[in-house]
Formats: C-alpha cells, sequence, structure tokens
C-alpha cells in the first residue's frame, strides 16, 4: 500500500507539473491578450482620474480588488485584506509586491506579468486582482475534504488489496505446515486466478513429496524389519560359540546392528509426530524413581524431582525410551568424572509459561559450541575420528529430540559448566497438581 500511495503521489506530482508547463508554455499565449484586454476595459470603467466611487460599485459587481496608488488618492476596495497584509508582517514595498500577486498571492500569477496593473495620465496607478472568497468558501475546507476523501480511498484500497492477496497468507501458512512434514490439510483454493492456480499447483507438489516420503519410509520400515530375522539367528548362532574374543566382538557388533535398527524404526515412527505416541495419565516423577530402582539400579545416579507437576498425559514407553538415552550417553561420555550423572524433573524459570524440562546432566568433558549444535542429529558422533571406542550410532539423541518435538516440546543441549546438559523442555497437558 505504502508503494501503491508514492505511484499515487508521484503521478499526480508530474500530472501538474506537466500541466503547468503546458499551460505556461500554450495556454498563456491565449489567455493573457484576452485578459490585458479586458483589464482595460475594466481600467477605462474605473476612469481617469481614477474615481473610488466607480472602482467601488466595480468590486461590489464583480469577485475583483481594485487598489488606487498616485498622488491624489489612495484607495483600496477591500481594506480588510490590506490589514490582513500588515497584520502578517508584511509592509511598504513588500506589501506592494505581495498585493501584486494576482489573487494575492494564492494563485501564483504576478500581476506585472499578467498586465493587471494600469497606469493613468495623471500619475496613479490601478491594480487589479481577484478578491479574496468569503471564509466558509476558502480552499482549507475543500483541503479537508479532499484529505479525507483520499484517505478514506486509501483504506478502501487497502481493504481491496488484502482481499486480493490473502491467498498468499493460506499459502504461507501451508508451506510452514508443509515444512514441518504435516501434509494432512491441503491450501484451501478460494479463487479460480493467478493465486488459485499457484495454489493448486503446490497442493499437487506436496502431494507428490508426501508419496515420495511415504514410500521412502515404507521401504526403510521393511527393510528394518527383514533384517531383524537374519540379526536374530546371527545372534543366537554366535551364543553356541565358545567364549573368546572373537566371539565377544561378535556379539558387540550385532548388539550395535539391533540398536540400529530399532532406533530406524522408531525415528520412522516418530515421523508422524504426536499421532504416534500412545499418551495416558502419568506421575512422571514416579516414573523416573521407577527406572532408578530397575533399569539403572546398578549406576551411581542422582535425582532432583520436583513434585510439583503431579500427573500428565504422556507416553510412558517413549519417556522411559528418552531417560534411558539420555543416561546411557551421559554415561558414555562421562571421561573421568567422579560426580554421579543428576536426572532432573523441574519447572522452568523464564522460559515458557508453565513449561517443565526432564532431563540428565552429566560432568564430563562436554563438547565445543559447534559440535553442540549438532549434536541430536541422525547419525552424528562428536568424536571426531568417529571411533566405535565409546559405542553408539549416533541415534540416541537424535530419538529424543523426535520424542521431546512429538510432546510438543524440543530437547535442549546446553554446556552444564563442566558437563553437559541435555532436557526434554515443553508444556505438560492434561496436567493435574499433585
Amino acid at each position: 500500500m505504502l508503494l501503491f500511495v508514492f505511484v499515487g503521489i508521484c503521478t499526480a506530482v508530474v500530472f501538474l507539473f506537466g500541466m503547468q508547463r503546458a499551460f505556461q508554455g500554450g495556454w498563456q499565449a491565449f489567455a493573457r491578450p484576452l485578459l490585458a484586454d479586458y483589464v482595460d476595459r475594466l481600467a477605462a470603467e474605473v476612469g481617469s482620474p481614477p474615481s473610488a466611487a466607480r472602482a467601488q460599485a466595480l468590486a461590489a459587481r464583480l469577485p475583483i480588488r481594485v487598489r488606487i496608488e498616485g498622488p491624489a488618492l489612495r484607495f483600496d476596495t477591500h481594506p480588510q485584506e490590506a490589514e490582513r497584509e500588515t497584520a502578517r508582517g508584511a509592509g511598504g514595498d513588500e506589501a506592494r509586491r505581495e498585493w501584486r500577486r494576482f489573487g494575492n498571492g494564492d494563485h501564483g500569477f504576478d500581476a506585472e506579468g499578467w498586465g493587471l496593473t494600469r497606469a493613468t495620465a495623471d500619475g496613479h496607478r490601478v491594480l487589479f486582482s481577484l478578491a479574496r472568497p468569503p471564509e466558509s468558501w476558502r480552499a482549507r475546507g475543500i483541503g479537508w475534504i479532499t484529505l479525507a476523501t483520499l484517505l478514506v480511498l486509501t483504506l478502501l484500497a487497502y481493504a481491496a488489496v488484502r482481499r486480493l492477496l490473502r491467498p498468499l497468507e493460506d499459502i504461507t501458512v501451508a508451506v510452514e505446515r508443509y515444512g514441518r512434514g504435516e501434509f494432512g490439510q491441503p491450501i484451501a483454493v478460494r479463487r479460480h486466478d493467478e493465486l488459485g492456480d499457484l495454489a493448486a499447483r503446490i497442493n499437487r507438489m506436496a502431494r507428490g513429496l508426501h508419496g515420495m516420503l511415504e514410500a521412502k519410509r515404507a521401504l526403510l520400515l521393511a527393510i528394518s524389519h527383514e533384517l531383524r530375522s537374519p540379526l536374530t539367528r546371527a545372534r543366537l548362532n554366535a551364543e553356541l560359540l565358545g567364549e573368546s574374543p572373537e566371539r565377544a566382538a561378535l556379539l558387540r557388533d550385532l548388539g550395535e546392528m539391533r540398536e540400529l535398527i530399532v532406533g530406524l524404526l522408531e525415528s520412522e515412527r516418530l515421523g508422524e509426530g504426536h499421532a504416534a505416541l500412545l499418551r495416558e495419565p502419568t506421575d512422571l516423577a514416579a516414573l523416573v524413581r521407577e527406572l532408578k530402582a530397575t533399569a539403572f539400579a546398578d549406576l551411581p545416579l542422582q535425582l532432583e524431582l520436583d513434585a510439583g507437576l503431579g500427573t500428565v498425559d504422556v507416553d510412558p514407553m517413549r519417556v522411559r525410551l528418552l531417560l534411558r538415552n539420555l543416561v546411557d550417553n551421559a554415561r558414555r561420555h562421562a571421561g573421568e568424572a567422579t560426580a554421579a550423572p543428576t536426572l532432573f524433573l523441574r519447572a522452568e524459570a523464564g522460559g515458557a509459561a508453565g513449561a517443565w524440562a526432564l532431563g540428565v546432566r552429566d560432568h564430563g568433558p562436554g563438547v565445543d559450541d559447534e559440535q553442540l549444535g549438532r549434536l541430536g542429529e541422525a547419525f552424528y558422533r562428536p568424536d571426531s575420528a568417529r571411533t566405535r571406542s565409546t559405542g553408539g550410532v549416533g541415534l540416541g539423541l537424535h530419538l529424543c529430540r523426535l520424542i521431546a518435538q512429538a510432546h510438543g516440546g524440543d530437547l535442549r543441549l546446553r554446556h552444564a559448566q563442566p558437563g553437559l546438559e541435555v532436557a526434554m523442555v515443553w508444556v505438560p497437558q492434561g496436567r493435574a497438581s499433585a
């Protein structure tokens, strides 16, 4: 709209400037001699020597102002205009020069240049100009009306342009939705014009992308499922071998392959977001204590649990998977730290209203800022040599991020000085305070 207003102003300026140039260059050649002849007739009617009575009668009949200057007579048919000029500070020659502007300076025509001044034989000067219109007809009122009309037209144009470009808002929202992998709701095609055609094309493109992604996901799930059976048989055969370093290495590699397949299957399931969750009311503090007593019984862990959360709607199986991955990641990368990792559940201070954090903090060497930004990517391992000495396939934190996003939150990773703190930060649903 600002662009349209700017173009309109430029168009008006160009039009007025061009018309002014055309008027001065061509129309004046016709208007000036006609006006000069008319002024001669008016001067003859005033007489020589000029008569104040005839000048006053002329001003009463026509919307003009007559001023007479000379040795015997100084007269103005509109003395109130002279008072206004004096009140504005125009005196002497300056007032005379201002008065000689055609229309008292309101119209920009010079009285001398247009031949509106006549000299009589007895030394008087008679100056003619347009009379100032009555106060009720001043251009100020017309100007305000014009400004209000332009404002109304601008608002109407803004509303029309907003309605015209409304499909762009729908397209923007839909593109952001498609970027998040949500292809269920297409763009509403409101009109059958260029923007409507664009929305329909984007819908067709989204259906194609969705089909390709689903085909890729189905292929990956099929391959993973098919690999589980031979992998299970290979592990059973390896268990029958005698104790040896080779058997231990084989079992370790088979376990890593199994972890990789399970991670791939779970990541593909979680790719559907919150639809993949099986929510149920869960006391997270009790769930953490249960894991500490069972799955983490042989691990030194500190617990910092805020009991104020109460019961919330989560997927307990996925939350257990998240905590196992976080604890396993903290144990694997603890280095030479002697302090035990801390498993915490607390309300977020200074974050979103009602946000909570569930995570683990270790006291290991941590990672640098560049690696911290990439943690959570699929198959990314922070060790530059990508050695297998610490185990893992680079899917643990990626699964944690998918679980957090499926619950409507995100996985936050930050330095803990020393160590690393990783937590699912989300706003719990179905919360019932303890």
